[in-house]
């Protein structure tokens, strides 16, 4: 009889102290413990503190969307960012991998156009030569529509280049792999390098069922996705 109680009050403090208790069963005289244990234990904490750590996720990605907001955008705005987001069925990922396909390098931008009355991505790729190239891609089919060489009209290609290809050195997140990354964001209508700033990213805009915009920053190096606040 003692032997239940002691179980019993043991069982109580771990389910009460939310933490795991073992109990040697002894008989009610004073003989050595019988060999026979119980162990009881409590996972309402570990559940507890599992809940706890999802809702600061939570909160801190809610926090990101709302920093990422266009917040001056009106009606015919959104209606707008809807229209391009609809029309781009190819994702900016997949139009980037068609036009490296088209011409080797590495993709610097991907841009949604709007081109009169029909949308188009336009696709800037740098070539090992250093040569510019825009390539333009059937955001219905991923077909690739045209290309042409970018000429240096202003005489700064060649410190651009060398801007872009120092932001990308040792960099391990592709313009293909940041528009993948942002996606999980929105319908991703936008992505360009950002090798000005000091904490150099690619940049990406999305745009959201409603057709509400948002501006995020990738991390080049792990594609961490955060709200683009340099506009504050």
């Amino acid at each position: 009889m003692k032997r239940n109680i002691v179980i019993a009050t043991i069982a109580a403090a771990a389910l009460i102290g939310g933490g795991t208790a073992t109990a040697i069963a002894v008989s009610g005289d004073d003989e050595a413990p019988a060999d026979k244990s119980v162990t009881v234990s409590n996972d309402d904490n570990r559940d507890d503190v599992d809940d706890t750590d999802d809702t600061v996720d939570t909160t801190r990605d809610s926090a990101e969307d709302k920093a990422a907001r266009d917040t001056d955008e009106d009606a015919e705005d959104k209606a707008e960012n809807a229209a391009d987001a609809k029309a781009g069925q190819i994702t900016a990922a997949d139009a980037i991998k068609a036009a490296l396909k088209d011409t080797k390098g590495t993709a610097v931008s991907a841009d949604l156009d709007d081109e009169g009355n029909a949308h188009v991505w336009e696709v800037d790729v740098l070539t090992d030569g250093g040569a510019w190239h825009s390539i333009q891609i059937d955001p219905a089919t991923g077909k690739v529509l045209g290309s042409h060489t970018e000429t240096d009209d202003d005489g700064d290609d060649a410190a651009e280049t060398k801007q872009i290809r120092a932001a990308l050195n040792g960099s391990s997140v592709t313009a293909a792999e940041a528009a993948e990354a942002a996606a999980a964001k929105g319908t991703v209508t936008s992505v360009d390098l950002d090798e000005d700033s000091r904490d150099q990213a690619w940049e990406a805009d999305t745009t959201a069922a409603d057709g509400t915009g948002s501006d995020w920053r990738v991390n080049l190096d792990s594609a961490k996705v955060t709200a683009d606040r340099s506009n504050d």
